[in-house]
């Protein structure tokens, strides 16, 4: 069956930005989607979201995997950690090292990008020349470079921000992915 995840990031829940917006067109689509709400989001924690996000996920060749800011870095580490092989993963204004000098306990040290692809047949990596958080151009190369996936660069800011005054409730590009 088909079916698809959405991870919102750091200060966010299901309700934000273009989360509950994706979620709709994609069931237009026939997909199963789960859109979670997040524990602690005001702290992200891997030891948290992971055990979360693996014993409440389902993960199978259909599998596609959308990660907003931080939930791209909670992506890379679930594909390290599953069995199977996803359909795809989108990773929207990610980042995989810490953007100042604050904790960022949702990172991992080091990514084991073999393991990652191994578990994902196609990966697409959006990420803005214009990030205000730093979710920049350079920081999605790294990405991009690690899992060997397509690299969009738009000039959309972090494509959702409280902060920066971003609502972004529709992103129809992420459409074009999802086909």
């Amino acid at each position: 069956m088909k079916n698809a995840s959405i991870f919102h990031g750091h200060g966010s829940t299901s309700k934000s930005y273009w989360h509950p917006w994706l979620k709709n067109e994609l069931e237009k689509l026939g997909y199963a989607v789960w859109l979670p709400d997040m524990p602690d989001t005001d702290l992200p924690v891997l030891k948290k979201w992971l055990p979360f996000t693996l014993q409440n996920g389902t993960y199978n060749e259909e599998t596609i995997l959308v990660g907003h800011s931080c939930g791209v870095s909670l992506i890379l580490s679930i594909l390290e950690n599953i069995d199977v092989k996803i359909k795809k993963a989108i990773l929207v204004a990610g980042f995989i090292k810490p953007l100042s000098n604050r904790p960022y306990p949702i990172l991992q040290n080091n990514y084991d990008w073999e393991k990652i692809k191994s578990h994902c047949k196609e990966f697409v990596v959006i990420n803005s020349d214009n990030d205000p958080w730093g979710c920049d151009k350079k920081m999605g190369k790294l990405i991009a470079d690690g899992v060997g996936g397509k690299l969009i660069i738009l000039h959309d800011g972090h494509m959702g921000s409280e902060s920066f005054n971003q609502p972004y409730k529709e992103f129809p590009l992420l459409l074009d992915f999802v086909k």
